[in-house]
């Protein structure tokens, strides 16, 4: 169902800006003065990433006024194939820093504001409540309930996009109007059960497609246009080429939004539990100097073992793990005087694994700081896939 603008216009255009923009001014729906709205509309982008990149690009080219970028991490080689706010020139750069200058670049007149900091409980309601929506870029389940707990709670739109593979997911999210994500997905899945893109991969593309139609439904709540997507999923299938939507309501139990809430600040849900890790370069001394048993433990499927394999090392997937096949070797694995090091393809199974073996009294259990990926970039001399 179509809603009310979100923002009320800025004053008359300039005559750079009408120049500029006069293919949208053109549109009937979208006007002058929906075009002044655009540029007086304030958005959040969480993340400036895959999702990011394409909301960030196309959400400053469409003269929102302001954008506030968040994001605490570093540009990586690995990113660029599916995140072009950023280029070579670019590694090693804070993310936030990176995409603001790509934004500045394709449009002066656009306002830029960067938060170099990690999404988090603490500061999540004051970041939120400085504007009028936000697009959710987050790759974490943690930030994502972060996020729609914020927005919940100021009462904003939640412009939400996941990807992983070649499947995209989409939707609005706006408590009053419409569900909130706790109203669909009351709890985060458990640690390690859902694949990362750096585990799964992701399809470069992917990224693009859905983070535009994110900023294509910011550009729909600002000025008021068309039906965003509220109260349903709109889920991309990039394989096979279909579309589909799946409808969604409010739940009058969602702890967020519901009759009788509990949750009456934002929280950290769907953090992986912290445990303690190992850098390649530190596991590839210990195995080299032998003066230790180390145990490495590879928790991976049998079908990974083309990306490479740290020998010597046990085998033993992390469903198998978890399920108690291992148990005898456990108390082998204790008594190891260089301790347990297990690894997977990025680190969130292994971390899943590491606060198991901790629960089995393995206290010198740690995970892989990057898992295979980080040893054939900083030990085998590989950067390995994408």
């Amino acid at each position: 169902m179509p809603f009310p603008p979100l923002v009320d216009p800025a004053p008359v255009l300039g005559t750079a800006e009408r120049l500029r923009y006069a293919r949208h001014t053109r549109l009937p729906e979208i006007g002058e003065v929906g075009q002044r709205r655009l540029t007086a509309a304030r958005v959040l982008v969480v993340g400036a990433g895959g999702l990011g990149s394409p909301s960030l690009t196309y959400l400053a080219a469409a003269g929102v006024g302001t954008i506030g970028i968040v994001d605490d991490d570093v540009v990586e080689v690995s990113n660029l194939h599916r995140q072009p706010v950023h280029s070579e020139a670019d590694l090693g750069r804070d993310k936030a820093a990176s995409a603001a200058d790509r934004v500045r670049a394709i449009n002066p007149h656009v306002s830029v504001r960067v938060h170099r900091e990690r999404f988090s409980a603490a500061s999540a309601e004051q970041l939120v409540g400085a504007y009028d929506l936000v697009v959710d870029g987050a790759d974490n389940f943690a930030t994502r309930y972060l996020v729609t707990d914020a927005c919940a709670l100021a009462g904003i739109p939640h412009v939400w996009a996941s990807i992983n593979t070649f499947a995209g997911q989409l939707s609005v999210w706006w408590a009053g109007r419409g569900p909130c994500y706790r109203c669909v997905f009351p709890a985060p899945p458990p640690p390690g059960s859902v694949a990362s893109c750096a585990e799964a991969g992701v399809i470069g593309v992917l990224p693009g497609v859905m983070g535009t139609l994110q900023a294509a439904e910011a550009i729909k709540l600002i000025t008021g246009v068309g039906e965003p997507a509220v109260g349903r999923i709109v889920l991309h299938d990039a394989l096979a080429g279909t579309w589909e939507a799946v409808p969604v309501r409010a739940r009058p139990d969602c702890d967020l939004c519901g009759e009788s809430p509990s949750i009456s600040r934002p929280v950290e849900e769907g953090l992986t539990r912290e445990v303690p890790v190992i850098v390649a370069t530190d596991l590839a001394a210990a195995i080299a100097d032998g003066s230790e048993d180390v145990i490495v433990l590879d928790v991976r499927e049998a079908e990974e073992f083309s990306e490479g394999r740290i020998l010597p090392s046990v085998h033993v997937p992390l469903g198998e793990l978890l399920a108690g096949t291992a148990r005898d070797q456990i108390a082998r694995w204790s008594a190891a005087s260089g301790g347990v090091v297990v690894y997977c393809r990025g680190g969130t199974r292994s971390a899943q694994a590491v606060g198991y073996l901790l629960e089995q009294g393995v206290e010198t259990a740690r995970s892989l700081d990057g898992g295979i990926i980080a040893w054939n970039a900083q030990v085998a001399g590989d950067p390995g896939p994408p």
